[in-house]
């Protein structure tokens, strides 16, 4: 199957300008895999967020079909995990697209940004609009934590500074979607779905894994983790691959200026993950906390070396927008062991894997386009091995074409998913 050129001319021009800041502080990404451990399991965070947890509409909008509320509330995240967000996210904002006329039920669906989707025009004019005249359907619009209103001061565009940042960014929006997914059913809305586009479909995937009931799910041009946009090797076969070649004596080399310091890697707890699976998925990070503190001292806010990162972060040897001469620096074990690092590390806190298991995955039709080189699928376990009885539907093209022209093939994927919702469930609001 051929590959768009579009989508990996775009992918290399993100990867240059993405995570110019490193890492993050190590004491926050210590903060973030522990909560990641409970973020992860649906039981754990039934009481994390009250059910009558505080939502405020502070703008009305009259328009000749539809009526859009501006409202806001706190990020449960500030309360939960205090100081990890910036100060500029900590309020998070949405746009509430109602419909004057309901065709059947008042139903909800509830959009994630994608990357780059700032504000709230492009999803209101491409999907929520289209949605009231199509099928009476409200929508309601997220702003993500780093966009629009919620955008640091010192970040340029989209660009995330920080690995740290992205694994931020999904803790929110799953607790921020549970808030609203609460105060839509207080308010008598029903039924009640999620979707998003790309970055937003897999936002949207994560934050349905948390939510206690039936729900329809709608992920569009996304997958089951996030690392394989950032790393080209094979998600989920080189850190097994590393595991069984590696012995107790080797080591990650973890460069900071001119000092090293060095990661045991235990052979026996990496062969100890289950066949298919990573370095570090399922249960966190292998070794216990020790070692977690271990790996997150040797990284610094600055950020790594050329030879602690992947090979996929260079582009024309431009390494996070710094020229670097590849051929002198390059060594072909380290680079090797910190792929394996990076995904890692990126499969701990993204991989769909380590999360719960939607109620019932048989409302969820997932939309992928077939030539889709932006989000690599190749070696990745797809969301079908990992939530059984969810459908899947193939569009012709690649991942950017589909996000311009096919919307279209999204908003029906929508109707479908919210009517085979109500044949299932009439009597479940």
């Amino acid at each position: 199957m051929g590959v768009s050129r579009l989508d990996v001319f775009y992918r290399r021009l993100l990867l240059t300008k993405l995570f110019i800041g490193g890492w993050g502080k190590p004491e926050d990404l210590k903060r973030i895999f522990e909560f990641r451990k409970i973020i992860g399991d649906r039981e754990k965070c039934r009481s994390l967020v009250p059910k009558d947890y505080p939502v405020y509409i502070n703008k009305t909008e009259d328009h000749a079909d539809c009526k859009i509320h501006d409202g806001f509330f706190i990020s449960p995240l500030e309360h939960l995990v205090p100081g990890i967000l910036p100060p500029e996210a900590v309020k998070a904002r949405f746009q509430f697209i109602v419909p004057k006329r309901w065709q059947k039920d008042r139903p909800v669906c509830i959009h994630l940004a994608g990357t780059g989707d700032h504000y709230f025009w492009r999803r209101r004019t491409l999907m929520a609009r289209p949605m009231v005249k199509e099928a009476g359907m409200a929508s309601l619009l997220l702003e993500n934590p780093y966009y629009g209103y919620r955008k640091p001061k010192d970040q340029l565009r989209s660009s995330l500074k920080n690995v740290s940042d992205l694994f931020v960014m999904g803790g929110a929006l799953i607790l921020e979607s549970t808030v609203l997914l609460r105060w839509l059913e207080r308010e008598g809305y029903w039924p009640l779905g999620m979707t998003g586009i790309s970055m937003g479909g897999y936002m949207a995937s994560l934050a349905v894994t948390n939510w206690p009931k039936p729900i329809p799910l709608i992920p569009c041009l996304s997958w089951s983790t996030a690392s394989s946009v950032f790393t080209t090797a094979d998600s989920f076969k080189m850190g097994p691959e590393f595991a069984k070649n590696v012995d107790s004596s080797e080591h990650l080399l973890v460069l900071s200026g001119d000092d090293r310091a060095t990661v045991g890697l235990n052979s026996k707890a990496g062969g100890e993950a289950e066949a298919g699976r990573g370095l570090f998925i399922g249960g966190g990070l292998k070794g216990g906390s020790a070692r977690v503190d271990q790996l997150l001292s040797s990284v610094n806010s600055s950020g790594m070396s050329l030879d602690t990162l992947p090979r996929s972060l260079l582009v024309n040897n431009t390494l996070l927008g710094k020229k670097m001469d590849f051929a002198k620096c390059y060594r072909p074990s380290l680079h090797r062991e910190s792929i394996s690092f990076m995904k890692g590390v990126m499969d701990e806190c993204t991989h769909m894997a380590n999360f719960s298991v939607p109620v019932d995955t048989s409302l969820i039709i997932v939309v992928q386009a077939k030539e889709d080189a932006y989000i690599p699928r190749t070696g990745v376990l797809s969301l079908q091995e990992i939530w059984p009885g969810c459908e899947v539907r193939y569009l012709n093209g690649g991942h950017i074409s589909a996000y311009l022209f096919k919307q279209n093939v999204f908003r029906q994927a929508i109707y479908d998913t919210f009517d085979r919702f109500c044949l299932k469930y009439p009597n479940l609001h």
